[in-house]
């Protein structure tokens, strides 16, 4: 209708806002048929379609299983020798290299001898001295002996050159302990190493003066073969790993986190006498032969420590078990194919297997990958089984 002189102001507008509201509705309402078409034609044939969820899935086996405790542990040196002199003098020789291994009895430093030979020769020339005096002093009072039983000599004279001889019999005795210190001191400046193991940093080197009991070793030596790895259990778990000792040699693994596919058997040697009241642990210790040197003093590994073995467990891949609300959790897969979640109680773990307590049987099936698709019922199709 076209809009005349006598047509009021703003009707037009009104009547143009009042169309494209109409027009709109009956999109709505057009669409709206269209997929309200759509979804019966879909339920003519069967309702829309259950997805299959594809899985993996394992068997719920029976086996035995290691009883294990984890820790986190420490390598400790076997022996650790920090080397001083025990001599003053010049460092006159230094015979090996820094992070050299080194072998009992290898000659490690030099200090100047000279003075302690001096010293040496000295103490010998004043034993000769004195052993000479000693036989003459001896001689005479032999002959005073002698000449007293004959009468000719008083007893007076016989009891002076008798203790005369006794006293450089003294003096022959102490000649002979300073000769012997002497010979120790000497041999002080030659140092060898008490251990085999392996030099540390160099903190003296060659022409230094060293001082007698320095505080400042000259240089460390730590023996890495064998070796040991210090870690802590619960006090929970002393009763066990007593059971375990009485029964023989308890075996420990250390995991290196570089290498956890290769983990190094090792025997336990030590419990500590006490339990850590602060912490609430007891102190362990395990030795490992560690030919290959894959411990090191002061890394830190993963220990295993194997207290006994479980016989005809129920176990399952340890990627079965979910943690959920209400705890921990497999997906069961039914014989129709499809999942139930069932809460369960884990035992111990070992080699990527978890025993279960309570809550599965033998020969069930459980889902090991593609739980985070899963729901209550839901329809599953198994990929890989375990």
């Amino acid at each position: 209708m076209s809009e005349g002189p006598d047509t009021p102001a703003g009707v037009a507008p009104a009547r143009r806002s009042r169309l494209r509201i109409a027009v709109a509705v009956a999109v709505v309402v057009i669409v709206g048929a269209a997929t309200a078409r759509a979804l019966v034609k879909s339920g003519s044939k069967g309702g829309p379609r259950t997805e299959v969820v594809p899985v993996s899935a394992a068997v719920v086996a029976q086996k035995s299983i290691p009883l294990t405790t984890r820790a986190i542990g420490n390598v400790e040196a076997y022996a650790t020798v920090a080397i001083r002199a025990l001599v003053s003098g010049e460092l006159v020789k230094i015979h090996f290299k820094q992070g050299q291994e080194v072998k009992k009895g290898d000659l490690l430093f030099t200090i100047d001898p000279r003075p302690l030979q001096a010293a040496y020769d000295q103490a010998v020339g004043t034993l000769a001295k004195d052993k000479s005096t000693l036989a003459n002093a001896r001689a005479l009072a032999a002959r005073y002996e002698k000449l007293f039983n004959e009468g000719i000599a008083s007893k007076e004279d016989w009891d002076q050159y008798r203790t005369s001889a006794d006293t450089s019999a003294g003096l022959v005795a102490a000649d002979e302990a300073a000769v012997e210190n002497a010979k120790v001191q000497l041999s002080y400046a030659t140092i060898r190493s008490p251990l085999n193991g392996m030099a540390g940093n160099l903190l003296v080197y060659e022409g230094n003066l060293v001082k007698a009991n320095d505080t400042t070793p000259l240089v460390t030596l730590t023996q890495a073969t064998p070796i040991y790895v210090t870690f802590a259990v619960p006090e929970g778990e002393l009763a066990k790993v007593n059971r375990a000792r009485a029964a023989g040699p308890v075996r420990v693994d250390a995991v290196l986190p570089s290498d956890e596919a290769h983990p190094l058997a090792g025997v336990l040697s030590f419990v500590d006498n006490a339990v850590d009241a602060t912490t609430g642990t007891i102190r362990l210790k395990a030795t490992y032969d560690n030919p290959e040197r894959r411990l090191w003093p002061g890394q830190f590994v993963k220990v295993v420590l194997t207290t006994g073995v479980e016989a005809d467990a129920l176990v399952v891949p340890a990627q079965a078990v979910q943690t959920g609300q209400d705890g921990p959790y497999v997906y069961v897969v039914k014989a129709d194919m499809t999942v139930e979640p069932r809460p369960v109680k884990p035992g111990p773990s070992a080699e990527g297997l978890v025993a279960i307590a309570k809550g599965l049987a033998a020969g069930e099936r459980v889902v090991t990958d593609g739980q985070l698709r899963l729901f209550p019922g839901a329809k599953v199709e198994i990929k890989t089984r375990g």
